[in-house]
Protein backbone atom coordinates (compact mmCIF):
# COMPACT_ATOMS: atom_id res chain seq x y z
CA UNK A 1 0.00 0.00 0.00
CA UNK A 2 1.19 3.49 -0.85
CA UNK A 3 -0.03 6.37 1.31
CA UNK A 4 0.07 10.11 0.59
CA UNK A 5 -0.21 12.60 3.45
CA UNK A 6 -0.96 16.03 2.01
CA UNK A 7 0.83 19.11 3.32
CA UNK A 8 -0.62 22.62 2.97
CA UNK A 9 0.87 25.84 4.34
CA UNK A 10 -0.44 25.77 7.90
CA UNK A 11 -0.90 22.01 8.22
CA UNK A 12 0.24 20.81 11.63
CA UNK A 13 -1.03 17.24 11.85
CA UNK A 14 0.74 15.82 8.81
CA UNK A 15 3.54 14.22 10.82
CA UNK A 16 0.96 12.74 13.22
CA UNK A 17 -0.70 11.11 10.21
CA UNK A 18 2.63 9.87 8.89
CA UNK A 19 3.59 8.25 12.19
CA UNK A 20 0.13 6.73 12.70
CA UNK A 21 0.09 5.26 9.20
CA UNK A 22 3.61 3.88 9.51
CA UNK A 23 2.83 2.27 12.86
CA UNK A 24 -0.54 0.75 11.92
CA UNK A 25 -0.27 -0.09 8.21
CA UNK A 26 2.17 -2.97 7.89
CA UNK A 27 4.48 -2.73 4.87
CA UNK A 28 2.92 0.55 3.73
CA UNK A 29 5.02 3.26 2.11
CA UNK A 30 4.03 6.64 3.54
CA UNK A 31 5.01 9.93 1.90
CA UNK A 32 4.31 13.58 2.65
CA UNK A 33 3.01 15.26 -0.52
CA UNK A 34 3.17 19.04 -1.06
CA UNK A 35 0.03 21.00 -1.97
CA UNK A 36 1.41 21.94 -5.40
CA UNK A 37 1.46 18.31 -6.55
CA UNK A 38 -0.76 17.74 -9.58
CA UNK A 39 -0.69 13.94 -9.86
CA UNK A 40 -1.47 11.35 -7.17
CA UNK A 41 -1.43 8.32 -9.44
CA UNK A 42 -0.25 5.24 -7.61
CA UNK A 43 -1.40 6.20 -4.14
CA UNK A 44 -3.92 3.86 -2.52
CA UNK A 45 -4.76 6.06 0.47
CA UNK A 46 -4.68 9.85 0.55
CA UNK A 47 -4.82 11.51 3.96
CA UNK A 48 -5.87 15.16 4.19
CA UNK A 49 -4.61 16.12 7.65
CA UNK A 50 -5.71 18.57 10.27
CA UNK A 51 -4.23 21.96 11.04
CA UNK A 52 -4.89 25.48 9.88
CA UNK A 53 -4.34 25.40 6.12
CA UNK A 54 -3.60 28.90 4.85
CA UNK A 55 -4.28 30.19 8.35
CA UNK A 56 -8.00 29.32 8.05
CA UNK A 57 -8.47 32.71 6.38
CA UNK A 58 -11.93 33.36 4.87
CA UNK A 59 -13.08 30.11 6.51
CA UNK A 60 -11.51 26.75 7.21
CA UNK A 61 -10.55 24.94 4.01
CA UNK A 62 -11.84 27.69 1.70
CA UNK A 63 -8.41 28.46 0.23
CA UNK A 64 -6.90 24.97 0.41
CA UNK A 65 -9.66 23.60 -1.81
CA UNK A 66 -8.09 25.57 -4.70
CA UNK A 67 -4.63 24.02 -4.25
CA UNK A 68 -3.48 22.02 -7.31
CA UNK A 69 -3.32 18.83 -5.26
CA UNK A 70 -7.09 18.90 -4.65
CA UNK A 71 -7.78 18.37 -8.35
CA UNK A 72 -5.51 15.35 -8.10
CA UNK A 73 -7.38 14.14 -5.02
CA UNK A 74 -10.71 14.34 -6.89
CA UNK A 75 -9.28 12.37 -9.84
CA UNK A 76 -7.77 9.74 -7.56
CA UNK A 77 -11.05 9.37 -5.65
CA UNK A 78 -12.94 8.92 -8.94
CA UNK A 79 -10.55 6.05 -9.74
CA UNK A 80 -11.21 4.39 -6.38
CA UNK A 81 -8.41 5.61 -4.13
CA UNK A 82 -9.32 5.91 -0.46
CA UNK A 83 -9.39 9.45 0.93
CA UNK A 84 -9.42 10.22 4.65
CA UNK A 85 -9.97 13.85 5.65
CA UNK A 86 -9.36 14.59 9.32
CA UNK A 87 -10.48 17.82 11.04
CA UNK A 88 -9.22 20.58 8.69
CA UNK A 89 -9.04 17.82 6.09
CA UNK A 90 -12.78 17.22 6.51
CA UNK A 91 -13.38 20.94 6.09
CA UNK A 92 -11.29 20.96 2.90
CA UNK A 93 -13.19 17.99 1.47
CA UNK A 94 -16.54 19.72 1.97
CA UNK A 95 -15.22 22.96 0.46
CA UNK A 96 -13.93 20.98 -2.53
CA UNK A 97 -17.31 19.29 -3.03
CA UNK A 98 -15.98 15.80 -2.34
CA UNK A 99 -18.33 15.54 0.63
CA UNK A 100 -21.66 17.31 1.20
CA UNK A 101 -22.39 19.90 3.86
CA UNK A 102 -20.22 22.44 5.67
CA UNK A 103 -18.42 22.90 8.97
CA UNK A 104 -19.37 26.00 10.96
CA UNK A 105 -18.08 27.63 14.14
CA UNK A 106 -18.67 25.57 17.25
CA UNK A 107 -21.67 26.39 19.36
CA UNK A 108 -20.41 28.78 22.03
CA UNK A 109 -17.57 29.88 19.72
CA UNK A 110 -14.96 28.00 21.75
CA UNK A 111 -12.11 25.79 20.55
CA UNK A 112 -12.75 22.28 21.87
CA UNK A 113 -9.76 20.03 22.59
CA UNK A 114 -10.40 16.82 24.55
CA UNK A 115 -11.22 13.15 24.22
CA UNK A 116 -14.61 12.41 22.70
CA UNK A 117 -16.84 9.36 22.67
CA UNK A 118 -18.02 8.42 19.18
CA UNK A 119 -20.61 5.90 18.09
CA UNK A 120 -19.81 3.82 15.02
CA UNK A 121 -23.08 4.21 13.12
CA UNK A 122 -21.84 2.33 10.05
CA UNK A 123 -19.35 -0.51 10.53
CA UNK A 124 -19.65 -1.81 6.97
CA UNK A 125 -17.37 0.76 5.33
CA UNK A 126 -13.78 0.52 4.13
CA UNK A 127 -12.78 2.66 7.13
CA UNK A 128 -14.77 0.95 9.91
CA UNK A 129 -15.01 -2.78 9.18
CA UNK A 130 -12.84 -3.64 12.21
CA UNK A 131 -15.27 -1.89 14.57
CA UNK A 132 -18.53 -3.28 15.88
CA UNK A 133 -21.83 -1.82 14.78
CA UNK A 134 -22.88 0.87 17.30
CA UNK A 135 -19.61 0.43 19.18
CA UNK A 136 -18.61 3.47 21.23
CA UNK A 137 -14.97 4.46 20.77
CA UNK A 138 -12.67 7.12 22.22
CA UNK A 139 -11.19 9.51 19.63
CA UNK A 140 -9.90 13.02 20.56
CA UNK A 141 -11.11 16.25 19.00
CA UNK A 142 -9.36 19.61 18.52
CA UNK A 143 -11.29 22.18 16.52
CA UNK A 144 -13.03 25.52 16.54
CA UNK A 145 -15.14 24.95 13.42
CA UNK A 146 -16.49 21.43 13.71
CA UNK A 147 -20.20 22.18 13.73
CA UNK A 148 -21.45 20.04 10.82
CA UNK A 149 -24.40 21.42 8.92
CA UNK A 150 -26.35 20.56 5.78
CA UNK A 151 -29.84 21.26 4.46
CA UNK A 152 -32.77 18.92 5.07
CA UNK A 153 -32.59 17.32 1.63
CA UNK A 154 -28.90 16.51 2.05
CA UNK A 155 -29.51 15.15 5.55
CA UNK A 156 -32.21 12.82 4.27
CA UNK A 157 -29.87 11.65 1.53
CA UNK A 158 -27.11 10.97 4.05
CA UNK A 159 -29.50 8.90 6.14
CA UNK A 160 -31.00 7.08 3.16
CA UNK A 161 -27.58 6.11 1.80
CA UNK A 162 -26.11 5.22 5.22
CA UNK A 163 -23.44 7.90 4.80
CA UNK A 164 -23.36 9.01 8.44
CA UNK A 165 -20.46 6.96 9.82
CA UNK A 166 -19.74 8.49 13.24
CA UNK A 167 -21.85 10.47 15.70
CA UNK A 168 -20.90 12.11 18.99
CA UNK A 169 -22.27 10.59 22.16
CA UNK A 170 -22.11 14.09 23.70
CA UNK A 171 -22.26 16.77 21.03
CA UNK A 172 -19.27 19.10 21.64
CA UNK A 173 -19.86 21.59 18.85
CA UNK A 174 -23.55 21.73 17.91
CA UNK A 175 -23.28 19.44 14.89
CA UNK A 176 -26.54 18.56 13.19
CA UNK A 177 -27.77 15.15 14.38
CA UNK A 178 -24.52 14.85 16.40
CA UNK A 179 -22.67 14.07 13.15
CA UNK A 180 -18.92 13.55 13.60
CA UNK A 181 -18.04 11.89 10.29
CA UNK A 182 -19.59 11.10 6.91
CA UNK A 183 -18.67 9.16 3.80
CA UNK A 184 -19.38 9.74 0.12
CA UNK A 185 -21.90 7.64 -1.81
CA UNK A 186 -19.15 5.57 -3.41
CA UNK A 187 -17.77 4.67 0.02
CA UNK A 188 -14.13 5.64 -0.54
CA UNK A 189 -14.00 9.20 0.85
CA UNK A 190 -14.43 9.72 4.60
CA UNK A 191 -14.37 13.03 6.43
CA UNK A 192 -14.39 13.31 10.22
CA UNK A 193 -13.61 16.02 12.75
CA UNK A 194 -12.10 13.73 15.46
CA UNK A 195 -8.45 12.67 15.11
CA UNK A 196 -7.96 8.88 14.75
CA UNK A 197 -4.22 9.44 14.15
CA UNK A 198 -4.01 10.71 17.74
CA UNK A 199 -5.56 7.51 19.10
CA UNK A 200 -3.03 4.84 18.11
CA UNK A 201 -1.21 4.33 21.42
CA UNK A 202 -2.06 3.88 25.08
CA UNK A 203 0.41 6.70 25.75
CA UNK A 204 -2.00 9.00 23.89
CA UNK A 205 -4.96 7.87 25.98
CA UNK A 206 -6.61 5.62 23.40
CA UNK A 207 -5.79 3.03 20.74
CA UNK A 208 -9.25 3.11 19.16
CA UNK A 209 -7.91 4.80 16.04
CA UNK A 210 -5.76 1.79 15.17
CA UNK A 211 -8.68 -0.21 13.86
CA UNK A 212 -9.56 2.49 11.34
CA UNK A 213 -6.19 2.06 9.68
CA UNK A 214 -6.48 -1.72 9.98
CA UNK A 215 -9.88 -1.54 8.27
CA UNK A 216 -8.38 0.33 5.33
CA UNK A 217 -5.50 -2.15 5.04
CA UNK A 218 -7.92 -5.08 5.16
CA UNK A 219 -10.03 -3.74 2.29
CA UNK A 220 -6.94 -2.81 0.28
CA UNK A 221 -5.52 -6.33 0.66
CA UNK A 222 -8.82 -7.87 -0.41
CA UNK A 223 -8.96 -5.62 -3.47
CA UNK A 224 -5.30 -6.25 -4.28
CA UNK A 225 -5.71 -10.03 -3.97
CA UNK A 226 -8.73 -9.90 -6.27
CA UNK A 227 -6.85 -7.86 -8.88
CA UNK A 228 -3.87 -10.23 -8.75
CA UNK A 229 -6.06 -13.29 -9.20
Amino acid sequence: MKVAVLVFPGSNCDWDCVHAAEETLAEATVERVWHTTEDLTGYDLIMVPGGFSYGDYLRSGAIARFAPVMNAVAKAADKGAYVLGICNGFQILTEAGLLPGALRRNTGLKFRCHHSKLRVVQSNTAFTSEYGQDEVIDIPIAHGEGNYYCDEQTLEQLKRNNQIVFTYEENPNGSLEHIAGIINEQGNVLGMMPHPERAVSDLLGSKDGVRMFQSIMKVWRERHATNVN
